[in-house]
């Protein structure tokens, strides 16, 4: 790498708005994955060790168990989970890095 790339880059790493950042998204990314592996291996928990109860009937004469609308949840959830994350990080996220490589490309 070049001195002055060398430069920006200690700049950044200097940086107290930077270390928040990188502390912040990883926090918010470890809430996110542990709420998807809560989602994903309770329904494989689920299908392992209580089929019964998922195969239920929703009502008398239906042919759909708990197991479907269950399981399509688990795909909704994990949609709408996407869209939250993506939407803080090309919000909150991608400002506070612009924000970073602006102070660092100042000086």
């Amino acid at each position: 790498m070049s001195k002055v790339n060398d430069d920006i880059v200690a700049r950044i790493e200097a940086n107290p708005k930077f270390h928040q950042f990188v502390q912040k998204r990883n926090s918010y990314g470890i809430i996110m994955s542990i709420l998807m592996i809560i989602a994903y291996y309770g329904y494989i928990l689920l299908i392992a060790f209580n089929k019964e109860w998922l195969a239920t009937k929703l009502a008398p004469g239906m042919v759909t168990s708990i197991g479907i609308p269950l399981g399509v949840g688990v795909i909704v959830f994990t949609i709408i989970l996407t869209n939250i994350y993506i939407r803080r990080a090309n919000t909150e996220f991608d400002d506070l890095n612009a924000q970073i490589l602006k102070e660092a490309n100042k000086k």
